[in-house]
Protein backbone atom coordinates (compact mmCIF):
# COMPACT_ATOMS: atom_id res chain seq x y z
CA UNK A 1 0.00 0.00 0.00
CA UNK A 2 2.77 2.44 0.87
CA UNK A 3 4.61 1.67 -2.36
CA UNK A 4 1.44 2.22 -4.37
CA UNK A 5 0.85 5.56 -2.66
CA UNK A 6 4.37 6.66 -3.43
CA UNK A 7 4.04 5.69 -7.07
CA UNK A 8 0.69 7.44 -7.28
CA UNK A 9 2.41 10.59 -6.09
CA UNK A 10 5.50 10.19 -8.23
CA UNK A 11 3.93 9.39 -11.61
CA UNK A 12 1.95 12.65 -12.01
CA UNK A 13 5.01 14.58 -10.95
CA UNK A 14 7.16 12.86 -13.58
CA UNK A 15 4.56 13.54 -16.26
CA UNK A 16 4.47 17.20 -15.28
CA UNK A 17 8.24 17.38 -15.37
CA UNK A 18 8.35 15.65 -18.77
CA UNK A 19 5.86 18.16 -20.12
CA UNK A 20 8.09 20.97 -18.98
CA UNK A 21 11.12 19.40 -20.62
CA UNK A 22 9.21 19.36 -23.89
CA UNK A 23 8.90 23.11 -23.68
CA UNK A 24 12.34 24.70 -23.74
CA UNK A 25 11.05 28.06 -22.62
CA UNK A 26 9.75 26.51 -19.43
CA UNK A 27 13.28 25.85 -18.26
CA UNK A 28 14.61 29.35 -18.84
CA UNK A 29 16.11 30.84 -15.70
CA UNK A 30 13.77 33.31 -13.97
CA UNK A 31 15.15 36.51 -12.41
CA UNK A 32 17.60 36.02 -9.53
CA UNK A 33 15.73 38.51 -7.36
CA UNK A 34 12.16 39.51 -6.59
CA UNK A 35 10.52 42.49 -4.94
CA UNK A 36 9.14 41.89 -1.45
CA UNK A 37 6.09 43.58 0.00
CA UNK A 38 7.78 44.18 3.35
CA UNK A 39 5.55 46.55 5.32
CA UNK A 40 1.90 47.57 5.22
CA UNK A 41 0.08 50.10 7.37
CA UNK A 42 -3.46 51.20 6.68
CA UNK A 43 -5.58 50.30 3.67
CA UNK A 44 -3.39 48.96 0.84
CA UNK A 45 -4.74 47.27 -2.30
CA UNK A 46 -2.92 44.93 -4.66
CA UNK A 47 -3.71 43.89 -8.23
CA UNK A 48 -1.67 40.99 -9.67
CA UNK A 49 -0.20 41.29 -13.15
CA UNK A 50 -2.73 40.54 -15.89
CA UNK A 51 -5.75 40.79 -13.59
CA UNK A 52 -8.33 43.53 -13.24
CA UNK A 53 -9.29 42.58 -9.69
CA UNK A 54 -7.97 44.33 -6.59
CA UNK A 55 -7.23 42.50 -3.34
CA UNK A 56 -6.12 43.40 0.14
CA UNK A 57 -2.32 43.40 0.13
CA UNK A 58 -0.43 41.04 2.48
CA UNK A 59 3.16 41.22 3.69
CA UNK A 60 5.82 38.93 2.22
CA UNK A 61 4.07 38.77 -1.13
CA UNK A 62 6.73 38.59 -3.87
CA UNK A 63 5.99 41.17 -6.55
CA UNK A 64 6.51 40.64 -10.26
CA UNK A 65 6.34 42.69 -13.43
CA UNK A 66 2.90 44.21 -13.97
CA UNK A 67 1.80 44.08 -10.31
CA UNK A 68 0.04 47.21 -9.05
CA UNK A 69 -0.26 48.73 -5.56
CA UNK A 70 -2.51 51.45 -4.18
CA UNK A 71 -1.94 53.04 -0.74
CA UNK A 72 -5.10 54.75 0.51
CA UNK A 73 -5.33 57.79 2.76
CA UNK A 74 -3.14 57.39 5.84
CA UNK A 75 -1.49 54.22 4.49
CA UNK A 76 2.20 53.42 4.11
CA UNK A 77 4.00 50.68 2.23
CA UNK A 78 7.58 49.44 1.96
CA UNK A 79 8.86 47.39 -0.98
CA UNK A 80 12.32 45.82 -0.82
CA UNK A 81 14.30 45.11 -3.99
CA UNK A 82 17.84 43.94 -3.25
CA UNK A 83 19.64 46.83 -1.61
CA UNK A 84 16.87 49.34 -2.35
CA UNK A 85 13.77 50.23 -0.35
CA UNK A 86 10.79 51.89 -2.06
CA UNK A 87 8.36 53.47 0.40
CA UNK A 88 4.92 54.65 -0.65
CA UNK A 89 3.08 57.45 1.11
CA UNK A 90 -0.67 57.85 1.30
CA UNK A 91 -2.81 58.19 -1.84
CA UNK A 92 -0.05 56.70 -3.95
CA UNK A 93 -0.30 54.41 -6.99
CA UNK A 94 2.65 52.27 -8.10
CA UNK A 95 3.22 49.73 -10.90
CA UNK A 96 6.22 47.39 -11.21
CA UNK A 97 7.42 47.72 -14.81
CA UNK A 98 10.64 45.75 -14.98
CA UNK A 99 12.77 43.63 -12.64
CA UNK A 100 15.84 41.54 -13.35
CA UNK A 101 19.35 41.15 -12.00
CA UNK A 102 20.31 44.72 -12.92
CA UNK A 103 17.20 46.83 -13.41
CA UNK A 104 14.32 47.71 -11.11
CA UNK A 105 11.81 49.97 -12.86
CA UNK A 106 8.54 51.23 -11.40
CA UNK A 107 5.91 53.74 -12.47
CA UNK A 108 4.71 56.26 -9.90
CA UNK A 109 1.32 57.27 -11.29
CA UNK A 110 0.41 59.58 -8.41
CA UNK A 111 1.46 60.30 -4.87
CA UNK A 112 4.81 60.21 -3.08
CA UNK A 113 7.67 57.73 -3.07
CA UNK A 114 10.80 57.61 -0.93
CA UNK A 115 13.73 55.63 -2.28
CA UNK A 116 16.54 54.53 0.00
CA UNK A 117 19.32 52.93 -2.03
CA UNK A 118 21.86 51.28 0.29
CA UNK A 119 24.06 49.67 -2.35
CA UNK A 120 24.29 48.83 -6.06
CA UNK A 121 26.20 46.07 -7.77
CA UNK A 122 27.96 47.03 -11.02
CA UNK A 123 25.44 47.93 -13.76
CA UNK A 124 22.50 47.95 -11.34
CA UNK A 125 20.11 50.89 -11.15
CA UNK A 126 16.59 51.88 -10.12
CA UNK A 127 14.33 53.89 -12.41
CA UNK A 128 11.13 55.64 -11.35
CA UNK A 129 8.88 56.70 -14.20
CA UNK A 130 6.22 59.36 -13.59
CA UNK A 131 3.63 60.83 -16.00
CA UNK A 132 6.14 63.41 -17.24
CA UNK A 133 9.68 62.07 -16.61
CA UNK A 134 11.94 59.20 -15.66
CA UNK A 135 14.30 59.45 -12.67
CA UNK A 136 17.27 57.07 -12.64
CA UNK A 137 19.42 56.30 -9.60
CA UNK A 138 22.76 54.53 -9.87
CA UNK A 139 24.32 55.65 -6.58
CA UNK A 140 23.46 54.86 -2.96
CA UNK A 141 21.50 57.65 -1.36
CA UNK A 142 18.16 58.96 -0.16
CA UNK A 143 15.59 60.28 -2.63
CA UNK A 144 12.00 61.54 -2.67
CA UNK A 145 9.78 61.72 -5.76
CA UNK A 146 6.35 63.34 -5.68
CA UNK A 147 3.84 63.62 -8.52
CA UNK A 148 1.53 66.65 -8.54
CA UNK A 149 -2.19 66.00 -8.32
CA UNK A 150 -2.51 67.25 -11.90
CA UNK A 151 0.03 64.67 -13.10
CA UNK A 152 1.95 67.13 -15.26
CA UNK A 153 4.77 67.93 -12.81
CA UNK A 154 7.14 65.94 -10.61
CA UNK A 155 9.21 67.07 -7.63
CA UNK A 156 12.59 65.35 -7.22
CA UNK A 157 14.45 65.64 -3.91
CA UNK A 158 17.98 64.25 -3.54
CA UNK A 159 18.92 64.28 0.14
CA UNK A 160 22.09 62.27 -0.56
CA UNK A 161 23.47 60.58 -3.66
CA UNK A 162 22.87 61.64 -7.25
CA UNK A 163 20.17 60.99 -9.83
CA UNK A 164 19.40 61.66 -13.50
CA UNK A 165 16.13 63.12 -14.75
CA UNK A 166 15.07 62.21 -18.31
CA UNK A 167 12.38 63.85 -20.39
CA UNK A 168 11.46 63.89 -24.06
CA UNK A 169 13.82 66.74 -24.95
CA UNK A 170 16.15 67.17 -21.99
CA UNK A 171 18.03 65.37 -19.24
CA UNK A 172 19.59 66.66 -16.04
CA UNK A 173 21.65 65.59 -13.07
CA UNK A 174 20.24 66.33 -9.63
CA UNK A 175 22.99 66.26 -7.03
CA UNK A 176 23.00 65.73 -3.28
CA UNK A 177 21.02 68.31 -1.27
CA UNK A 178 19.25 69.61 -4.37
CA UNK A 179 15.53 69.63 -5.06
CA UNK A 180 13.65 70.54 -8.24
CA UNK A 181 10.16 70.55 -9.61
CA UNK A 182 10.00 69.63 -13.31
CA UNK A 183 6.98 70.47 -15.44
CA UNK A 184 5.83 68.90 -18.72
CA UNK A 185 7.21 65.90 -20.55
CA UNK A 186 9.82 68.01 -22.33
CA UNK A 187 11.19 69.34 -19.01
CA UNK A 188 11.47 72.80 -20.58
CA UNK A 189 10.50 74.40 -17.29
CA UNK A 190 11.85 73.60 -13.87
CA UNK A 191 12.21 75.40 -10.58
CA UNK A 192 14.37 75.02 -7.51
CA UNK A 193 12.29 74.13 -4.43
CA UNK A 194 12.92 73.84 -0.73
CA UNK A 195 12.84 70.22 0.37
CA UNK A 196 10.41 69.51 3.17
CA UNK A 197 10.74 66.80 5.82
CA UNK A 198 7.36 65.53 6.96
CA UNK A 199 5.96 62.60 8.96
CA UNK A 200 6.39 60.30 5.97
CA UNK A 201 10.10 61.10 5.79
CA UNK A 202 10.44 60.59 9.55
CA UNK A 203 8.89 57.14 9.24
CA UNK A 204 11.21 56.30 6.33
CA UNK A 205 14.25 57.36 8.37
CA UNK A 206 13.14 55.14 11.26
CA UNK A 207 12.87 52.18 8.88
CA UNK A 208 16.41 52.93 7.66
CA UNK A 209 17.82 52.96 11.19
CA UNK A 210 16.16 49.64 11.96
CA UNK A 211 17.77 48.04 8.93
CA UNK A 212 21.20 49.50 9.57
CA UNK A 213 21.20 48.28 13.19
CA UNK A 214 20.29 44.69 12.31
CA UNK A 215 22.31 42.00 14.11
CA UNK A 216 21.43 39.44 11.45
CA UNK A 217 23.44 41.41 8.88
CA UNK A 218 26.58 39.88 10.41
CA UNK A 219 25.55 36.36 9.40
CA UNK A 220 23.83 36.63 6.01
CA UNK A 221 24.63 37.94 2.57
CA UNK A 222 23.59 41.54 1.98
CA UNK A 223 21.51 40.25 -0.94
CA UNK A 224 19.14 38.33 1.36
CA UNK A 225 15.91 40.31 1.44
CA UNK A 226 14.11 40.55 4.79
CA UNK A 227 16.95 39.46 7.07
CA UNK A 228 16.33 42.34 9.50
CA UNK A 229 13.04 40.69 10.53
CA UNK A 230 14.98 37.81 12.10
CA UNK A 231 16.39 39.97 14.90
CA UNK A 232 13.24 40.18 17.00
CA UNK A 233 11.90 36.69 16.32
CA UNK A 234 14.77 34.29 16.92
CA UNK A 235 18.37 33.74 17.97
CA UNK A 236 21.62 33.01 16.20
CA UNK A 237 23.69 30.08 17.43
CA UNK A 238 26.55 27.90 16.26
CA UNK A 239 26.12 24.19 15.55
CA UNK A 240 28.92 21.82 14.51
CA UNK A 241 27.09 20.63 11.40
CA UNK A 242 26.45 24.00 9.75
CA UNK A 243 28.12 26.80 11.69
CA UNK A 244 25.93 29.85 12.32
CA UNK A 245 22.21 29.09 12.14
CA UNK A 246 19.06 30.98 13.08
CA UNK A 247 16.37 29.44 15.29
CA UNK A 248 12.85 30.95 15.63
CA UNK A 249 11.83 31.49 19.24
CA UNK A 250 8.19 32.50 18.95
CA UNK A 251 6.77 29.29 17.52
CA UNK A 252 5.00 26.25 18.99
CA UNK A 253 6.91 23.11 19.92
CA UNK A 254 5.46 21.22 16.94
CA UNK A 255 6.15 24.00 14.42
CA UNK A 256 7.66 23.13 11.04
CA UNK A 257 8.77 25.33 8.10
CA UNK A 258 6.20 26.04 5.37
CA UNK A 259 3.25 25.45 7.66
CA UNK A 260 1.77 28.90 8.32
CA UNK A 261 1.14 30.62 5.00
CA UNK A 262 -0.20 29.91 1.54
CA UNK A 263 0.85 29.11 -2.02
CA UNK A 264 0.25 31.53 -4.89
CA UNK A 265 1.14 31.38 -8.57
CA UNK A 266 3.63 34.16 -9.34
CA UNK A 267 5.03 34.32 -12.87
CA UNK A 268 7.69 33.68 -13.97
CA UNK A 269 8.67 31.55 -10.95
CA UNK A 270 5.51 29.45 -10.60
CA UNK A 271 4.11 28.25 -7.28
CA UNK A 272 5.48 30.56 -4.60
CA UNK A 273 5.23 30.37 -0.83
CA UNK A 274 3.91 33.44 1.05
CA UNK A 275 4.66 33.06 4.74
CA UNK A 276 2.33 34.57 7.34
CA UNK A 277 5.10 35.40 9.82
CA UNK A 278 6.77 38.81 9.43
CA UNK A 279 10.14 37.01 9.51
CA UNK A 280 9.11 34.35 7.02
CA UNK A 281 10.38 35.87 3.77
CA UNK A 282 14.15 35.42 4.12
CA UNK A 283 13.93 31.90 5.52
CA UNK A 284 11.44 30.78 2.83
CA UNK A 285 13.33 32.04 -0.22
CA UNK A 286 17.03 31.83 0.72
CA UNK A 287 19.26 29.33 2.50
CA UNK A 288 18.01 25.95 3.77
CA UNK A 289 16.19 24.52 6.77
CA UNK A 290 17.78 21.73 8.80
CA UNK A 291 16.56 19.72 11.76
CA UNK A 292 19.34 19.64 14.34
CA UNK A 293 18.65 17.35 17.30
CA UNK A 294 14.92 17.89 16.97
CA UNK A 295 15.08 21.68 16.44
CA UNK A 296 14.44 23.39 13.12
CA UNK A 297 17.32 25.72 12.20
CA UNK A 298 17.66 28.01 9.20
CA UNK A 299 21.08 27.76 7.52
CA UNK A 300 22.01 30.80 5.41
CA UNK A 301 24.48 30.73 2.55
CA UNK A 302 27.97 32.15 3.26
CA UNK A 303 28.03 35.88 3.90
CA UNK A 304 30.31 36.46 0.91
CA UNK A 305 28.06 34.55 -1.50
CA UNK A 306 25.53 36.26 -3.74
CA UNK A 307 22.07 35.27 -2.57
CA UNK A 308 19.68 34.00 -5.25
CA UNK A 309 15.91 34.21 -4.78
CA UNK A 310 13.85 31.01 -5.07
CA UNK A 311 10.03 30.74 -4.89
CA UNK A 312 10.39 28.11 -2.14
CA UNK A 313 13.25 25.92 -0.97
CA UNK A 314 11.47 22.63 -0.48
CA UNK A 315 11.68 19.01 -1.58
CA UNK A 316 9.22 16.39 -2.82
CA UNK A 317 9.69 13.02 -1.18
CA UNK A 318 8.62 10.12 -3.39
CA UNK A 319 10.53 7.20 -1.93
CA UNK A 320 13.92 6.19 -0.54
CA UNK A 321 16.72 8.49 -1.69
CA UNK A 322 14.34 10.40 -3.96
CA UNK A 323 14.34 14.17 -3.67
CA UNK A 324 13.63 16.95 -6.13
CA UNK A 325 12.66 20.59 -5.85
CA UNK A 326 10.16 22.01 -8.32
CA UNK A 327 7.67 24.83 -8.42
CA UNK A 328 5.90 24.01 -11.67
CA UNK A 329 2.48 22.41 -11.28
CA UNK A 330 2.52 20.85 -7.82
CA UNK A 331 2.80 22.39 -4.40
CA UNK A 332 5.84 21.24 -2.40
CA UNK A 333 5.45 20.24 1.21
CA UNK A 334 8.82 19.33 2.75
CA UNK A 335 11.67 21.80 3.34
CA UNK A 336 14.94 21.04 1.58
CA UNK A 337 17.97 20.39 3.75
CA UNK A 338 21.44 21.96 3.42
CA UNK A 339 23.58 20.24 0.83
CA UNK A 340 20.57 18.89 -1.07
CA UNK A 341 20.51 19.17 -4.85
CA UNK A 342 17.21 20.99 -4.90
CA UNK A 343 18.61 24.27 -6.21
CA UNK A 344 16.30 27.06 -7.24
CA UNK A 345 13.25 26.28 -9.28
CA UNK A 346 13.01 27.04 -12.96
CA UNK A 347 10.30 29.16 -14.51
CA UNK A 348 7.19 27.70 -16.05
CA UNK A 349 5.38 28.05 -19.34
CA UNK A 350 2.18 29.33 -17.79
CA UNK A 351 1.30 32.86 -18.89
CA UNK A 352 3.42 35.53 -20.46
CA UNK A 353 5.37 38.26 -18.74
CA UNK A 354 3.87 41.73 -19.19
CA UNK A 355 6.01 44.16 -21.11
CA UNK A 356 7.19 47.38 -19.49
CA UNK A 357 4.77 50.22 -20.13
CA UNK A 358 7.43 52.93 -20.25
CA UNK A 359 10.87 52.64 -21.76
CA UNK A 360 13.80 54.85 -20.89
CA UNK A 361 14.05 57.90 -23.15
CA UNK A 362 17.04 58.00 -25.44
CA UNK A 363 19.20 60.95 -24.43
CA UNK A 364 22.22 61.85 -26.54
CA UNK A 365 24.03 63.91 -23.92
CA UNK A 366 23.59 64.95 -20.32
CA UNK A 367 24.55 68.49 -19.29
CA UNK A 368 27.18 68.68 -16.57
CA UNK A 369 24.67 70.38 -14.29
CA UNK A 370 21.14 71.63 -14.64
CA UNK A 371 20.56 72.62 -11.04
CA UNK A 372 20.88 76.37 -11.33
CA UNK A 373 19.72 77.95 -8.08
CA UNK A 374 17.20 80.33 -9.59
CA UNK A 375 13.54 80.58 -8.76
CA UNK A 376 12.45 79.66 -12.30
CA UNK A 377 14.53 78.54 -15.25
CA UNK A 378 13.73 77.68 -18.85
CA UNK A 379 15.87 75.50 -21.05
CA UNK A 380 16.46 76.30 -24.66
Amino acid sequence: MRLKNRLAFLVPLLFAFAGLLANGSALADPPVRAARLAYISGSVSFSPAGEGQWYQAVINRPLTIGDRLWADGGARVEIQIGGAMLRMGENTSLVLLNLDGNVAQVRLEEGTLNLRARRFAPRQYVEIATPNLAFTVRQPGSYRIEVDASGDATAVVVRSGRGEVYGERASYYVDSRQSYRFGGTGLRSYEYITARFDAFDTWSAERDRRLEASISARYVSADVVGYEELDAHGTWRSVPEYGRVWVPTRVSSDWTPYRDGHWVWVAPWGWTWVDDAPWGYAVSHYGRWASVRGTWCWVPAPVQARAVYAPALVAFIGGPNFQISLSFRCRPAVPASPGSRSGRAKSTARGTRPAAAISKPSIAAIPTSATRRSSTSTTT
